[in-house]
């Protein structure tokens, strides 16, 4: 069965990108009712932190060298991770922005999934290549300003860059931002960033 991954990065199930994931997979369902919603919510899973024997075993897999039973033990969660994350034939991360990033939940995923030889490799010549395929992949950003239109355009947003770039390390770069915002400020404001954020999921959706 074809399947969607759900990367769902907000603690709060009311926040405004989960509100937004919830319209972007009804619709997605209308137009794929066979489809598998596969769904990782980052602050229920359980994923190891990032020290001791997963980034010793990233280590010896940079130098070639073999894993200790814990660095093996380690390198087995960040492979199961990954492995979830390569079978989805399309993607899907609802994230808010925290201090003009993103929340450290999803920072911890990257750090675990991106591991050598397992999503990326280097070459000499090349540099750093990809080892996963490309997905059509949908990033819902929830932020308190808008950052794409009207008084804050242009202004600070690491969180966009950041994700574009990692998703493109591992391979993904098939990738879309559906922003909302501002989610603070006058209620009008707030009403027509949720509304024509929605609309655009919806139709988005129906083709994704």
């Amino acid at each position: 069965m074809a399947k969607l991954l759900h990367l769902s990065c907000s603690p709060r199930p009311d926040s405004e990108s989960s509100a937004g994931a919830r319209v972007f997979l009804d619709g997605f369902h209308q137009a794929r009712p066979d489809w598998n919603i596969d769904i990782v919510d980052l602050w229920r899973e359980r994923m190891p932190d990032f020290a001791g024997p997963i980034v010793e075993a990233k280590y010896a897999r940079m130098n070639a060298q073999g894993f200790n039973n814990a660095q093996r033990d380690s390198f087995a969660e960040a492979e199961r991770m990954a492995l979830r994350f390569s079978l989805a034939e399309r993607v899907l991360i609802s994230t808010p922005m925290w201090n003009f990033g993103i929340p450290y939940k999803l920072k911890q995923w990257f750090d675990i999934v991106i591991q050598p030889g397992l999503t990326f490799r280097f070459d000499p010549v090349q540099g750093y290549l990809p080892l996963l395929k490309d997905r059509p992949t949908i990033v819902i950003l929830a932020s308190g300003s808008d950052f794409a239109t009207g008084m804050n355009r242009g202004r600070i947003d690491m969180a966009t860059p950041y994700l574009r770039e990692a998703l493109r390390f591992i391979g993904v770069s098939d990738v879309r931002f559906v922003p909302i915002g501002p989610t603070t400020g006058p209620a009008d404001s707030i009403l027509s960033a949720r509304e024509t954020a929605y609309r655009r999921l919806r139709q988005i959706a129906t083709r994704f």
